[in-house]
This record gives C-alpha cells, sequence and structure tokens, in this order.
C-alpha cells in the first residue's frame, strides 16, 4: 500500500514535470513563431503569435516585450502601453520596458507619463546614454529646448560617437533657428553613419528654410531612397512639392503620411496648406484651425490662416 502511494507521488512528479516542460516549450514555440512572422514584415501575424504566447502565460515578458514592440511599431500606442506596464508590475527596475514604455508614452503626447519614465530610468542607469536621451527627447517635445539640448551633450558626453544623438541634437539647434550649428552636428552624424535616413531629412528641412525647395526634395528623396517606410518623410516631400507646384502628388504624399499616423499634427497642417493653393479656403482653415488648437506654435499655421482670411 504505501509503495503504490509512493509510486503514485513520483508519476504525479512526473506528470508536474512534462506539464510545465510542454508549457515552457510552447511558450518558447510561438515567441519563435511571432519572430519569424515579424522577418517577414507580417505584423499582424507576429501580434497573433505572440497572443497565443500569453494565452499560456499572461506575465511572459518575452512574449509582453516583443509584442509591446510590435504595437509601438503600428503606432497602437495604447497597446504597448499597457504590455510594458504588465512587464513593469512584475519588476519595476526592467530598464528595456521602462525605456519602451516612456518613448511610447511620448508618442502618445502623454509627456508628463513619459518624463516620469525618464527620471526613473535616469536614477536606475545614470551613466547610460540611453537615460538621458529619452530625457531630452521627452523635453524636446515638451519644447523645453535649452533643457533637452543639455541632456543630449550629456548623452554624448557618455558616448560620443552617436550619430543618433548628435541627429537630435542637430534638431534642436534647427528649431532654435541655430542653422550653423546643426549643419556642423550633422555633419559629424553623416561622418559615422552616412546611411541614417534622418541626416538628409534634416538636411531637407534646412534647404527648406532657406527657401531652396529643389535642394529640399533632392534631400528627401535620399531619405525615402534610404527608408521607404517611414510616414514623415512622405509628409515633407508633399510639403515641398507644394511648394513646387506640384500639388496633387504632393497631397498624395501627405494622405499616405496620415494613413500611416492619423495624429500628425504636421500632415494635418500640410493638408490645410494644400487646400489653400486649392483655393478651397474653407476646407483648408478647418485642418489649419484644428492644428492651431493643439499646437499653436506650430509653424506656418498662423501664416496661413492669415493669408485665407485675407482673401
Amino acid at each position: 500500500m504505501n509503495k503504490l502511494r509512493n509510486s503514485i507521488v513520483i508519476l504525479f512528479g512526473v506528470l508536474i514535470f512534462f506539464s510545465c516542460d510542454n508549457s515552457e516549450t510552447r511558450k518558447g514555440r510561438f515567441l519563435l513563431k511571432g519572430n519569424e512572422k515579424l522577418k517577414e514584415n507580417d505584423s499582424q501575424g507576429a501580434i497573433d503569435f505572440y497572443s497565443e504566447a500569453l494565452l499560456i502565460d499572461n506575465k511572459y515578458k518575452d512574449g509582453l516585450y516583443n509584442r509591446g514592440l510590435v504595437y509601438q511599431k503600428l503606432n497602437k500606442f495604447d497597446e504597448a502601453i499597457l504590455d510594458f506596464s504588465v512587464i513593469l508590475q512584475e519588476n519595476p527596475s526592467d530598464t528595456l520596458a521602462l525605456f519602451q514604455r516612456g518613448i511610447c508614452y511620448m508618442d502618445n503626447g502623454e509627456y508628463y507619463k513619459a518624463l516620469e519614465d525618464s527620471k526613473n530610468l535616469i536614477s536606475l542607469q545614470p551613466e547610460n546614454w540611453k537615460s538621458h536621451f529619452l530625457n531630452g527627447l521627452i523635453l524636446e517635445k515638451m519644447r523645453n529646448y535649452k533643457e533637452a539640448l543639455q541632456e543630449f551633450d550629456h548623452s554624448l558626453a557618455l558616448q560620443p560617437e552617436n550619430s543618433e544623438v548628435l541627429i537630435n541634437k542637430a534638431t534642436l539647434h534647427y528649431y532654435l533657428k541655430e542653422f550653423e550649428k546643426s549643419k556642423a552636428a550633422l555633419d559629424l552624424a553623416e561622418k559615422l553613419n552616412p546611411g541614417e535616413p534622418n541626416i538628409y531629412n534634416l538636411r531637407a528641412m534646412l534647404s527648406f528654410e532657406s527657401k531652396d525647395y529643389k535642394k529640399a526634395l533632392e534631400w528627401i528623396e535620399k531619405s525615402i531612397s534610404l527608408n521607404p517606410k517611414e510616414a514623415f518623410f512622405y509628409n515633407n516631400r508633399g510639403l515641398y512639392l507644394i511648394y513646387l507646384g506640384e500639388h496633387d502628388k504632393g497631397i498624395e504624399d501627405i494622405n499616405y503620411s496620415l494613413k500611416q499616423n492619423p495624429k500628425n499634427l504636421y500632415a494635418i497642417r500640410n493638408k490645410g496648406i494644400y487646400y489653400y493653393y486649392k483655393d478651397q479656403k474653407e476646407l483648408a482653415l478647418t485642418y489649419l484651425e484644428e492644428v492651431l488648437k493643439k499646437d499653436p506654435e506650430m509653424e506656418l499655421v498662423k501664416e496661413y490662416i492669415a493669408r485665407c482670411n485675407q482673401e
């Protein structure tokens, strides 16, 4: 009798062992399938497989992290934030999830929540360039350019040859109308990483600022050739085409950009500018005034509202 009881305990233990092993194996299998779908550019397929893994274990870190990244890529920031938050509920010191959630909060317009994540990241990793970089990005979005510039300089002090930080520093100089400093930072970035499309996007913006619209178009074409999937490049090209008189080509690019990210205020502004040049002033004002309410300081908005009202 005792021997039989012992056999049952051992068998039960074996069953638990194989059950756990199968659970881990199945999670891993779904994760790998999701990763394969991602390589095939099938984002929804990847999400489906990561979700299958999470049905087995709803706190599976790798599944949550990978699915969060895909949601982020698709501009589904609320969903991405939820996934990263589950990871952080289990481990508030998970710096990878903290960084990505901070980026998502920022891209979702939740700047104070993003700032809280970046401050926590700095407290956890004060000597990591990414901590200060994230803080700088958020401060830039909040239009606190001077402090953002300090954070980028801090980031560069920790990693001097970082083209990504240099490009963002160049962007801040552009916003501050410090165009020569912007060009100098871009020159350094291009030496380090000549294949980075954002370098040429900013060169296009600098050319547009100097009213050299043909050169702006040339630069943005280079950006698109290097990364044909980036929606805001098309929005910028759409604006340059409008200024060059190619209105219908321009609106195609702007609409494409808006389809990828309907919250892009720059694309909404550019659509207003398009309707101004198509002599549809009332429609132009609808778009321009929407942007004015949400971002009163955006360049060109007040100028084109004034033009619409004068004519």
